[in-house]
């Protein structure tokens, strides 16, 4: 019999990193404010789970400016979404089992 945890996508055990992750997936782009807000982090600990996602390619960063202060916001790329969709598969897969 298969290991049941074996699909999951490892990048996505931190509850964190699927927060952020369900919130693109259903919008375009979300500045780092808002996702800080939402998910209730401090500017730190949003950083380092972002740039986890960002070095596995999953989101992209853009940096931009509003006015002169600085501007930056998040999407999902293609292979975030099939990333995280895949893992969303084997969690359902595993709980169909139990």
């Amino acid at each position: 019999m298969k290991n049941p945890i074996a699909d999951l996508n490892k990048i996505f055990d931190s509850r964190i990193r699927l927060g952020v992750m369900s919130m693109l997936v259903v919008n375009n782009e979300i500045g780092f404010n808002d996702l800080k807000q939402m998910l209730e982090l401090t500017d730190g600990n949003l950083a380092s789970h972002l740039n986890t996602l960002e070095q596995a390619e999953f989101i992209k960063v853009h940096k931009g400016f509003i006015g002169r202060k600085t501007s930056t916001t998040y999407s999902i790329t293609e292979l975030g979404r099939q990333a995280f969709k895949a893992h969303l598969d084997a969690l359902e897969k595993m709980i169909r089992k139990l």
